[in-house]
């Protein structure tokens, strides 16, 4: 059964799940004053959220129009294009959520190795595999959603791969902890809003395989988008610091 405290809503959504960790993490940096060099990257959380809201909208709009996933009667305020407005605002609160996570496990940019031009190479190809493997599923109906996703994330995985992946496996275990949090903590969530049917993900669409009543691509999802906000900060702060 349903915990009756939870609101059946995309809004009630946030007030459960998006706004207590944000308000909770927020509340602790400012009560245990962070380690030197571990506060939020305000300018690269800035910039991730702008990022994230003109990327991934034109998307998420995308697969909404196509039928890949749609709202309850009755559980969204309103639309803006195909998405809800709550929708918009999830994209502009979890990189937050992330980031005052990570600020908690990271000490902030070092010097670190430096990528080679082979690195970068290697970097990229990475990323472009990503994209040919998204665009090989994307023709048929079943694995369209998985596609969908790995060849959405593959410009980004690629850029932030060539650029930096020496570092970012020098700080691996800060971006595995970093990611692995937010990410379980999502997941949880969005089952939740699955069970409550805030959003139904089409069965056309995705594979039928899930953990624990989580579909695999929705949980792919939020694996991708904490990596790209977790490895995009880390990498800013290398940069800023490189530049200090």
């Amino acid at each position: 059964m349903l915990h009756p405290l939870i609101v059946v809503t995309y809004f009630g959504f946030h007030l459960t799940f998006v706004v207590p960790p944000a308000v909770g993490l927020t509340a602790a940096s400012l009560s245990r004053p962070a380690r030197e060099g571990a506060d939020v990257p305000v300018g690269g959380l800035a910039a991730i959220v702008v990022l994230a809201l003109l990327y991934t909208t034109p998307w998420d709009n995308y697969l909404i129009e196509q039928g890949v996933w749609h709202y309850g009667e009755g559980v969204v305020a309103g639309t803006i294009w195909h998405a809800p407005v709550e929708e918009y605002l999830f994209i502009a609160l979890q990189p937050l959520v992330t980031a005052l996570w990570l600020s908690r496990v990271h000490d902030g940019g070092d010097p670190g190795p430096t990528a080679t031009v082979r690195n970068r190479v290697a970097g990229l190809l990475a990323g472009v595999a990503v994209g040919g493997v998204g665009a090989v599923l994307l023709s048929s109906d079943p694995t369209f959603y998985l596609g969908a996703i790995l060849l959405w994330a593959a410009p980004v995985l690629a850029i932030q791969w060539a650029f930096g992946w020496p570092y970012l496996w020098h700080h691996r275990r800060v971006v595995a902890v970093g990611v692995a949090v937010p990410t379980l903590y999502f997941w949880v969530a969005d089952r939740i809003a699955l069970a409550q049917g805030i959003w139904v993900i089409s069965e056309t669409y995705t594979v039928g395989v899930d953990i624990l009543g989580l579909p695999v691509e929705e949980a792919l999802f939020f694996l991708v988008t904490n990596l790209f906000i977790v490895q995009g900060l880390v990498l800013y702060e290398w940069v800023i610091e490189r530049w200090r």
